[in-house]
């Protein structure tokens, strides 16, 4: 009889068929007992195969009928006893045991734990314990199979450690990629099977696993890593390692997921070879272009343009591969090649400054006639202002600037042209780093516009026209202040504040005049605000599929 929290219950015994296919292999030297416990076991519908006598038997009988289940007397006669007959029937074929013993002293519990047993019934055994004890061991052993079955059919690698480092599983795709089977792998050093190295330096990683076990938290290893198998060429891998806890909130080891990136190598270097060829496209449609514009446009910036940008930029790069080529732009061949290399750097500087001029006036002319092309999407901001910062942080540490980036959280998607945007937020922050000086703060905030509230909405001209802000974009920094007169001409082409302002005469003039057009043609609107405490750009971009737009569908939800 069994206790529950609320009643007992009785214990009844199952009809005759009831698990009649299950076979459980008895492994029992004394032949009343072990007489005694298949009758017990055929009682309550288990088939009983054979019963085996020594260690050795066990193992045969075992191989030979592979039962669903073995019920082992701990001490055999002979030269095997239970619990080392037991560790290889399971080694070798993955039929769990339960442990059917008189001894229940401490060392033979502990030795019996080694080989995580499936269950340990003390005798004389009952025959309700001995049935629960079967189902317990049942469940368990398919609820493992089935996890075990998932983890080999994963498609990545996977490697579980114990809390020491030690290894205990394998799957299949891991035993490729390492050339380490499971069977000579378990309880060896993760970082003996699991071998990695820099690949730019060929030093080996440091113990991760360490990490991972002492900070309990989740390491991404960095990019560029090798993967030393047992035999075979190094292979780059991309991974992860995380802790795995007991339910008491114990680290009980770490699990190890790790892929092959040979082929995410590949992609990459073929989408950087396409990258190039569009680049080559765009540079000779770029002279095609130049030489058929007549615009008065150019006419203003006549004197800036004796002859055409773009074909002295394809010149310089063809001079750049000869100069290379006769090694006359290195400083460590003579002093010759160092005065060779300084007017170099001045030829290729006002040549990248001449063609963004160009550039700048054409964007400028084809944004006010409506030609400029847009791609409307959904923009992911967060993410999207995350990867546009991050240069721009190396930046800032480099010039000693503080920069501060506030991002709202549970920002929706944004409905726009993300180059257009991209290339305004670039331009604001291009000015902002390029004349703040060192120990100064640059910040960028990113908030949720007005879009329900008109009365609070800080844009007048989108007020007006009844179009609502869907984000709002803040640049700001300190330590420098453009005085009102100039405010209201900072947006005008080739306009530059005169010294002695700190807002130094530098670029083609015309980036801000980019930035506000582009803003236009995006339906948004750009503020400027200035005083001592140091300068504020605010962009207003509403969601363009409000005001009837298509949206291409590439956004990944």
């Amino acid at each position: 009889m069994y206790r529950t929290k609320d009643r007992p219950i009785m214990f009844t015994k199952p009809p005759p068929n009831f698990k009649k296919s299950l076979k459980i292999l008895v492994v029992e030297d004394e032949r009343i007992i072990a007489i005694n416990l298949k009758e017990s076991l055929e009682s309550l519908g288990y088939t009983v195969p054979a019963i085996a006598a020594s260690g050795e038997k066990a193992i045969e009988k075992a191989t030979e009928f592979r039962p669903d289940l073995v019920l082992m007397d701990i001490w055999l006669k002979g030269n095997m006893d239970g619990i080392e007959a037991a560790e290889q029937i399971w080694e070798h074929l993955k039929i769990p045991t339960i442990y059917v013993t008189g001894h229940s002293d401490q060392s033979t519990v502990e030795r019996a734990k080694i080989t995580a047993p499936f269950g340990y019934i003390l005798k004389p055994v009952k025959e309700q314990a001995l049935y629960v004890a079967i189902e317990t061991a049942l469940q368990r052993y398919e609820r493992e199979q089935l996890l075990s079955a998932i983890l080999r059919g994963i498609g990545d690698g996977v490697i579980v450690t114990d809390n020491q480092g030690q290894i205990q599983f394998l799957n299949q795709v891991a035993e490729s990629l390492t050339g380490w089977q499971l069977v000579e792998a378990r309880d060896r050093k993760l970082t003996e099977v699991f071998n990695i190295v820099d690949e730019q330096t060929q030093e080996p990683v440091g113990d991760v696993l360490t990490n991972v076990l002492e900070q309990e938290t989740i390491i991404y290893l960095e990019e560029q890593i090798l993967l030393i198998p047992k035999q075979g060429k190094p292979i780059p891998v991309a991974d992860s390692i995380a802790p795995i806890k007991s339910n008491n909130g114990a680290i009980a080891g770490a699990v190890l997921v790790f892929r092959d990136a040979t082929q995410q190598r590949l992609a990459q270097e073929q989408n950087r070879a396409l990258e190039r060829a569009r680049q080559l496209e765009y540079d000779m449609a770029e002279l095609q272009c130049l030489d058929l514009i007549h615009d008065n446009s150019l006419n203003a910036a006549s004197l800036e343009l004796p002859t055409s940008p773009a074909k002295i930029k394809l010149a310089v790069r063809i001079l750049e591969t000869i100069l290379d080529q006769q090694s006359l732009l290195s400083s460590k061949i003579s002093s010759d090649s160092t005065v060779i290399a300084r007017y170099w750097q001045i030829v290729q500087e006002q040549g990248i400054q001449k063609l963004k001029l160009v550039n700048d006036l054409l964007d400028i002319r084809a944004i006010e006639t409506g030609v400029y092309p847009l791609q409307v999407t959904l923009i992911p901001v967060p993410d999207w202002i995350s990867e546009l910062m991050q240069p721009f942080a190396a930046w800032a540490q480099f010039q000693q600037q503080r920069l501060h980036i506030d991002i709202a959280p549970n920002l929706p998607p944004l409905v726009s042209d993300q180059l257009s945007l991209t290339r305004i937020l670039k331009e604001l922050l291009n000015n902002a780093f390029q004349y703040t000086p060192a120990g100064e703060d640059i910040g960028v905030t990113v908030r949720l516009g007005e879009t329900g509230n008109v009365e609070t909405l800080h844009a007048t001209s989108l007020r007006q026209e009844n179009r609502f802000c869907a984000v709002e974009i803040q640049v700001s920094n300190s330590g420098v202040e453009i005085p009102p007169e100039e405010q209201e001409k900072i947006f005008e082409p080739f306009h530059r504040i005169p010294s002695p302002y700190p807002w130094k005469q530098a670029g083609t003039g015309l980036g801000l005049t980019v930035v506000k057009t582009l803003m236009h043609r995006l339906q948004g609107e750009i503020e400027v605000t200035s005083d001592r405490d140091g300068t504020k750009f605010t962009i207003f971009i509403p969601n363009l599929q409000s005001q009837g737009m298509e949206v291409e569908d590439d956004y990944d939800q």
